[in-house]
């Protein structure tokens, strides 16, 4: 048997949201919008996060399956697909009343021997730019 377990951060937030609108409130999640993968509108971000009514009036297509929420909403008028890894999310509580929890975000661990050389410009002591390879 395996000392490594999976997160169990999933099946908190699935929990949750079930007692949440089991309650017959609103449930509301708190996105790190700078996560790896999360797509939600930019022009609602705040402070590289993002609140979102999860409500299953308020969404459609709502999939809580895998590593991922989607679902899609409406942003002032425009349907918008949004895929939230679980990871990505700080917090789920309800609106009403503010009851729920928060969570960690971890960022995932990134191989320092993948990244891409860039090039930059630079401009030498005469003051024209050169090329040179940044590692």
């Amino acid at each position: 048997m395996s000392d490594e377990m999976t997160s169990n951060k999933p099946y908190l937030i699935r929990a949750f949201y079930e007692w949440i609108v089991d309650n017959e409130l609103t449930p509301y999640i708190a996105v790190d919008a700078e996560y790896p993968n999360v797509m939600v509108p930019l022009q609602h971000i705040n402070e590289g996060q993002i609140v979102l009514n999860i409500a299953p009036e308020s969404v459609g297509g709502f999939a809580m399956s895998g590593e991922v929420i989607e679902f899609n909403a409406r942003f002032g008028g425009q349907l918008e697909h949004l895929y939230i890894p679980f990871e990505a999310i700080a917090a789920i509580y309800a609106r009403e009343n503010g009851v729920g929890t928060s969570f960690a975000v971890d960022y995932p661990e990134v191989d320092e021997s993948a990244t891409e050389e860039v090039d930059t410009v630079k401009p030498d002591k005469k003051g024209k730019p050169t090329l040179s390879i940044v590692k």
